[in-house]
């Protein structure tokens, strides 16, 4: 019992501190992905998404801080039964989830690893299981060092959690898992490959058939059936390759101008996802960066999903000097975590990006 028990321990503290630690790395992104749960076709707890990002940082450092915990033996009882319920609550959403096909992606990882419902949902019962074998052998759990020691640790393991959140809130995330991070060409990882794997989708056909109703499953053709047709279903096998950015476009008045700007050898993306919603401080700055950046020969345009009089409003009270165009709210959140960000980008490859608070580092 005690090998099992250890075995558990170092299994579920790691897998907490690793899974923390990726949220905490972007603490704005699984904010995102809590709204999307407390929306109202999920959980309909609307009434919790002004909150999502002070419950999505106290989430993610409670995860980290719980399993340093585990591995230290710090406040066992406090930290197994906190590692109980939060397992109990995240296996009830990843199902939930995953049953009722609401949110394709549980966010457990971030972007660094994509999970489907389904394999969120086994992850979680994998890990329910570990901790119950904590739960049973409480008593086999022992701190690893001293009582000073181990509270310093922990106390320390709690500070730089914090400070962490708070660097990247105020900056951006330190490692970007998204395919729009520095280095990544947005063309390409729009692009399906020639010998990329196919959509494989199954139909099944319904036909009168001498009275009687009869169903026939095809791979996309018309069978052949002496029948009256009647209808016909179709189920998702296979998704085939799906490529890294399918939704990134730049249009203005139904013109659709993506290529046109990717192809830019100089370009610089103003990215302000909800204009009302955008940090003003940050708003303030754009003017004299912009200015700057037109003289050196750089082409500059915002992307925002806010409407005609929001741009001419914003224009008009910052006297921005470049054009908006429209893009998807959510892709806009996805390129940079800030409101406004800065995107640097040479024939649609991403050479800098930066929160508006580090609009200064920016090298034109």
């Amino acid at each position: 019992m005690n090998l099992f028990v250890q075995l558990s321990r170092i299994f579920v503290g790691v897998l907490f501190i690793i899974s923390g630690f990726i949220k905490l790395n972007d603490p704005l992104g699984f904010s995102y992905k809590l709204q999307e749960y407390f929306g109202a076709d999920v959980l309909n707890l609307e009434f919790l998404i002004p909150y999502a990002l002070a419950i999505s940082v106290f989430v993610v450092v409670f995860e980290v801080v719980l399993g340093v915990f585990l591995l230290l033996g710090y406040q066992v009882k406090f930290t197994v039964y906190s590692l109980l319920a939060m397992i109990v609550f995240f296996t009830f959403l990843t199902f939930y989830s995953a049953y009722f096909d609401k949110v394709k992606d549980c966010g457990c990882f971030g972007d660094a690893l994509k999970l489907t419902p389904w394999e969120s949902f086994t992850k979680d019962v994998v890990l329910l299981f570990f901790i119950l074998i904590l739960v049973r052998g409480i008593s086999y759990i022992k701190p690893i060092f001293s009582k000073l020691p181990n509270t310093l640790i922990a106390l320390v393991s709690f500070v730089l959690s914090l400070w962490f959140a708070y660097h990247v809130l105020m900056h951006l995330p330190a490692i970007d898992f998204r395919a729009y991070a520095i280095g990544k060409n947005i063309q390409e990882q729009m692009e399906i490959p020639e010998d990329a794997p196919k959509p494989v989708t199954e139909y099944t056909w319904t036909f009168m058939v001498n009275g009687e109703e009869q169903t026939f499953v095809t791979n996309g053709s018309y069978p052949n059936v002496d029948g009256d047709y009647v209808g016909v279903e179709t189920k998702l096998i296979d998704e085939g390759y799906v490529p890294p950015i399918q939704d990134f476009s730049i249009e203005a008045n139904d013109e659709d101008l993506t290529s046109t700007f990717l192809n830019e050898p100089r370009l610089i993306i103003v990215a302000i996802y909800s204009i009302p919603d955008a940090e003003l401080d940050g708003v303030a700055k754009l003017k004299a960066f912009t200015d700057e950046a037109r003289e050196n020969g750089y082409t500059v345009i915002g992307l925002t999903s806010s409407g005609e009089q929001d741009k001419r409003q914003l224009k008009l009270d910052y006297d921005l000097n470049f054009d908006f165009y429209l893009c998807d709210e959510k892709v806009i959140k996805t390129i940079v975590r800030s409101n406004p960000g800065i995107v640097l980008l040479q024939e649609g490859t991403v050479m800098q990006k930066k929160h508006w608070n580090d609009i200064d580092e920016i090298k034109l």
